[in-house]
């Protein structure tokens, strides 16, 4: 395989770049030539093609975001859609596809990789959801994030004696609320893993007080409820103290990738490209217990495929992301004795 290609698509998140650069430069080790294309499947369609070199991603490792672009490109989930972008391919003489983007670009790679043309998956989201790894490409510098956040907000809740209902982001997983809940002292996380009821985080709020503290934080997961309703619903239980909604937004996309972040990135980068020049396609590579792994996007869950199709067409989720819920009883436990202050 001579020439591949790179592109982002779905949500931004911190490190994409990272692993970007780990592509181009590695695939330039390799005696490759290597393509950006600009706005993920659509800018493949388009023909938003172009040439990167080793200039081309200088200074990109810190850089939050993605330099390629990204947009949500529904039509190729279609043939039609997904056979204007491999024309696109065929007039740049490019052979393989590196796929940076959540499950919905994972599909996208697998059928590229069915109709000729290798890809492979790198999973890049803030959300940590995607199946078939540990952790994903900016979970961990959205964390942190979100750490400083709460610190922050620790210390206005603590002068004027509040309760603060942290909403953070996440979509339908409660990673980033249970990780940096437990990193920020929270005294309560709810997420949409496990039930919770809010008679009891009320009781959690008296009892502080009443034991001297002089704040209570609690991060909820945005796929639980949105705050407002969240901090309703409190009212309505009983809660009677001084309580404040903040909801951290975008924020929690944006900025540097931390270390982590940027290691990660630049190892499955890396290891996409020794895959294609193998000329296999059709994978996924996540981290397992600090190891990279790959695993088939598509097919028979005793393969280990990631996905399967059912009899009516619609995937199936062979793995699916389970938050670690031992860290919600760790967080439970930590919060369980009587007469703190912090």
């Amino acid at each position: 395989m001579k020439r591949i290609a790179v592109l982002t698509s779905g949500g931004d998140s911190p490190g994409m770049n990272a692993a970007i650069r780990a592509v181009v430069r590695k695939g330039l080790n390799e005696g490759m030539e290597v393509f950006g294309i600009n706005h993920g499947y659509a800018g493949m369609v388009a023909g938003d093609i172009f040439p990167m070199d080793s200039k081309t991603v200088g200074d990109k490792i810190g850089r939050g975001g993605t330099f390629l672009y990204s947009a949500r490109y529904p039509e190729f989930a279609e043939e039609k859609g997904q056979l204007a972008g491999i024309e696109q391919l065929k007039k740049k003489g490019i052979e393989g596809v590196v796929v940076i983007g959540g499950d919905g670009s994972y599909h996208g790679a697998m059928r590229l990789t069915e109709h000729g043309y290798p890809a492979v998956g790198l999973p890049g989201t803030i959300d940590n959801d995607i199946v078939g790894t540990d952790f994903t490409i900016g979970f961990d510098t959205a964390v942190t994030t979100v750490v400083d956040a709460l610190d922050k907000i620790r210390d206005t809740s603590s002068s004027h004696h509040r309760t603060f209902v942290v909403e953070v982001m996440g979509r339908n997983a409660g990673d980033i609320a249970l990780w940096s809940g437990i990193a920020a002292g929270a005294d309560d996380i709810c997420i949409p893993e496990r039930e919770f009821s809010f008679e009891k985080i009320v009781e959690n709020i008296e009892r502080g007080y009443e034991q001297g503290k002089n704040h209570h934080l609690i991060v909820l997961a945005e796929g639980v409820m949105h705050g407002e309703a969240f901090a309703k619903k409190l009212k309505e239980a009983g809660d009677t103290s001084d309580l404040r909604v903040s909801v951290l937004g975008h924020i929690q996309r944006g900025g540097s990738p931390t270390a982590r972040d940027r290691v990660l990135a630049s190892r499955m980068g890396a290891h996409a490209v020794e895959l294609l020049k193998e000329g296999k396609g059709g994978l996924a590579i996540g981290i397992h217990n600090e190891e990279l792994v790959d695993s088939p996007i598509l097919g028979p869950a005793e393969t280990g495929a990631l996905m399967s199709v059912n009899p009516d067409g619609s995937i199936k989720v062979n793995q699916p992301h389970e938050v670690p819920i031992e860290l919600y009883r760790l967080n439970k436990d930590l919060n369980r004795t009587s007469n703190y202050i912090s």
